[in-house]
């Protein structure tokens, strides 16, 4: 694998690292957290983890771009907003867009080989 394709296969692991990491942290350190979070959390870690290592790398960044779509939609719901909380929840929704085709990139330049 080229050497900028495994860089941008870390830095998209460590978006999901940190993101659920530091739910995890602060749950260990006494922030009230639902069973939800905890959860979802760590299947962030588990598919950050994965996404590092290449584990099925097509696949795996599939599953969290699908993630990373399912989240968008539900948690930045721009289209229900209004004034500056509008522009907030649309930067990040698009922020997460933005993820979401750097891991179908990944999922097509990464892992086996094709015929």
């Amino acid at each position: 694998m080229k050497l900028e394709v495994r860089f941008a296969q870390w830095l998209l692991a460590a978006v999901f690292l940190v993101a659920g990491g530091f739910r995890l942290w602060q749950a260990l350190h006494g922030t009230p957290t639902s069973d939800t979070t905890l959860l979802i959390s760590t299947a962030e870690m588990l598919l950050g983890v994965l996404l590092a290592a290449g584990w099925q790398l097509r696949a795996v960044a599939l599953v969290a771009a699908l993630a990373l779509i399912v989240d968008a939609a539900l948690s930045h719901p721009f289209w229900n907003a209004r004034g500056g909380a509008q522009a907030a929840q649309l930067l990040q929704f698009m922020k997460n867009m933005g993820l979401v085709g750097g891991l179908v990139l990944l999922s097509g330049a990464g892992g086996a080989k094709r015929r």
